[in-house]
């Protein structure tokens, strides 16, 4: 610790501080000064006062001394110039500011002024005359014969002079014409005379568009081990097409997805080339390619679990990347009490797969995978051996699709027995997703549809999947405090009857990410809760889910902010399965509950305890779920 240097002794976890952290002493400010400050603003109303408040340091450093007579001068004259700021960005043009050290103006005090510290704190006062509302008078642009109409962005008479408001809207003027293409706008001139008597602020604002100019060519810097000519082809700027800043920044993004680079700079070049063409500049930083992880879990019911991954980003040098994740759970859960349902041994998952970035065109990329996987829902066991192949692709920011071929084996046991399955499928997934944030939206909406043709070669049945699953949320206030979401799914699956379908095929519904409270699966059809003598049927699978062919789900949820990182969050949730080809609204079950998020920079962290209102046979009391991000 440096000498002089007050003891730390504040640790801050989640937002609470178990410690005080020791007031820095007066020592090390030289010559420390404290004072006392009063703001005077007569007239002002209730958000003017607050924002004057806001912009003095004065009021807001009151609690610290300052280094001497003279930074408590220095101090007192910025803050005229920030208060004169804040009278100008509520429109008050006329207003005056005077501060006052001593009962002296600071305007007239020399540069080396002193003040009496002996009686106790320099008394400061800061007296504010508002003065009248100005809006806009005279409104000109002049954007050199393109047309701009000053009206689409609040330039009228008798609209808003507040310094912001003006400021924002030529702002957008500029933005908007170089969203036109033209890279080289320019202000050329501009005016803005108060005129005090009538309150009226006049507004002039010149100019100059530049022509429309074409990209050129992409230049990269930066690279090592990544070929900058497929940089230069996923950054995805066509030469000839029109400038445009929406295209260099999704070109960034695009880069960036590719997850071989630190930092991603893609901008336009300062002037043309000879051939009248924008060149585009790409900056990039390599990042190291080879990765891997661990995790471990435990919990009363499952026994403990082990995974880890292991890959390399760029194995040939355009960002193609394979990953290896391995996957083991229900370690000892054996000797545990109070699981669902008799299991035994262990469950396990492994994968590899393969990506390959701009197979067909910069905003695609290949996925290839093998899959292994040993599992023991409540509803049956089932091992799979896996492949699939297919394509990723970026409609726009808002919209992709993904279609994979899928080749799988599998064994399945449930109460009937074992029964092997061979399936080839076709699973098409579209996504339309313009939420605000992935892990904790408070705006938009996101739609999800699926579409999985299979067939099953050992019954010859051929059968299709469809899900549609769709989430909006609402914020009505400014703050986020206050966040309405809400969930719809809907499934079916055509063509064969329950049987005929593998039961990881089927529809189930209960669990965290589903509805809360209940036992994952839990909810739908069960087979009998007895085995009749010599029948063959598998004891340990009685009062178990079926699964169905229709699936209906319902989630409302109110996020509400108690402090800037903790929310509270009431919820309902309702599901129904049906072995039908229509919901069975008639067993529809719901689950109540309330969570709690803790918001922090990658996500929230939550935790719901659910109760089920309607609890089955395998259902508990409640359910606890924790995780990150939203639970929906």
């Amino acid at each position: 610790m440096a000498d002089g240097a007050a003891p730390a002794r504040a640790l801050e976890l989640f937002g609470f501080k178990f410690f005080e952290r020791e007031d820095e002493p007066d020592e090390l400010v030289i010559d420390p000064i404290r004072y006392a400050v009063t703001l005077q603003a007569p007239g002002a109303g209730d958000d003017l006062t607050e924002d004057l408040n806001n912009a003095s340091t004065l009021v807001s450093g009151a609690e610290e001394p300052v280094s001497g007579s003279l930074g408590l001068l220095s101090r007192a004259r910025n803050d005229r110039r920030r208060l004169v700021a804040a009278l100008f960005e509520n429109a008050r043009y006329e207003g005056l500011v005077d501060i006052f050290i001593e009962g002296r103006n600071v305007a007239d005090l020399p540069p080396d002024a002193s003040f009496n510290t002996a009686g106790g704190p320099v008394p400061v006062v800061i007296r504010v005359q508002p003065g009248r509302t100005f809006t806009l008078g005279a409104v000109r642009v002049n954007s050199g014969g393109v047309p701009v109409d000053p009206s689409q962005y609040g330039l009228v008479p008798g609209g808003s002079a507040a310094s912001v408001d003006v400021l924002q809207a030529e702002s957008n003027v500029f933005r908007d014409l170089r969203d036109d293409g033209r890279p080289f706008v320019a202000v050329t001139q501009r005016d803005v005379i108060a005129d005090v008597p009538p309150a009226r602020l006049d507004y002039s604002l010149g100019l100059s568009p530049g022509p429309r100019v074409p990209f050129g060519t992409t230049y990269v810097q930066g690279t090592r081990a990544v070929d900058p000519g497929f940089v230069a082809y996923m950054a995805g700027v066509e030469r000839g097409a029109v400038f445009s800043p929406e295209l260099l920044d999704r070109s960034r993004e695009r880069l960036q997805k590719l997850g071989v680079f630190s930092s991603v700079t893609v901008k336009e070049a300062a002037a043309q080339a000879p051939d009248g063409t924008l060149p585009v500049q790409v900056e990039v930083a390599e990042r190291k390619f080879g990765f891997y992880g661990v995790g471990a879990t435990y919990s009363n019911t499952e026994g403990a679990g082990t995974s880890g991954y292991v890959g390399y980003r760029n194995l040939f040098g355009r960002a193609e990347s394979i990953r290896l994740d391995a996957a083991v759970s229900r370690i000892g859960a054996t000797a545990l009490s109070g699981e669902a349902r008799e299991r035994s041994g262990i469950d396990f998952s492994g994968s590899l797969v393969f990506t390959k970035p701009g197979v067909l065109g910069p905003d695609s990329v290949y996925v290839g995978s093998l899959e292994v996987k040993r599992e023991q829902p409540l509803a049956y066991d089932r091992e799979s051996y896996a492949a699939t192949s297919g394509v990723q692709y970026e409609i726009d920011e808002n919209q992709s699709l993904e279609v994979r071929l899928r080749g799988e084996y599998e064994e399945i046991t449930d109460y009937l027995g074992t029964e092997p399955y061979i399936l080839a499928s076709l699973p098409a997934t579209y996504t339309f997703d313009n939420r605000d944030n992935e892990l904790n939206p408070t705006e938009g909406f996101r739609f999800q549809a699926l579409l999985e043709p299979t067939y099953e070669f050992e019954n010859q049945r051929a059968f299709v999947k469809a899900r549609l699953d769709a989430s909006t949320y609402l914020s009505p206030l400014e703050s986020d405090r206050f966040v309405l979401a809400g969930r719809l799914a809907y499934g079916n699956v055509f063509g064969a009857n329950l049987q005929d379908v593998p039961n990881d095929r089927r529809f189930y519904a209960g669990g965290g990410g589903s509805v809360r409270g209940y036992e994952f699966q839990s909810i739908g059809p069960y087979y009998p809760d007895t085995v009749p003598p010599g029948s063959g049927y598998v004891e340990r699978f009685t009062d178990t889910p079926t699964g169905g062919l229709t699936l209906f789900e319902g989630s409302l949820e109110a996020r509400i902010g108690i402090t800037e990182t903790i929310q509270i969050v009431p919820f309902i949730d309702g599901g129904s399965v049906s072995d039908d080809l229509t919901p069975d609204f008639s067993n529809l079950k719901f689950g109540a509950g309330l969570g709690a998020r803790y918001l922090t920079g990658f996500g929230p962290i939550r935790v719901d305890v659910g109760i089920p209102l309607d609890p089955g046979p395998r259902d508990a009391s409640f359910q606890f779920y924790a995780g990150i991000g939203q639970a929906f």
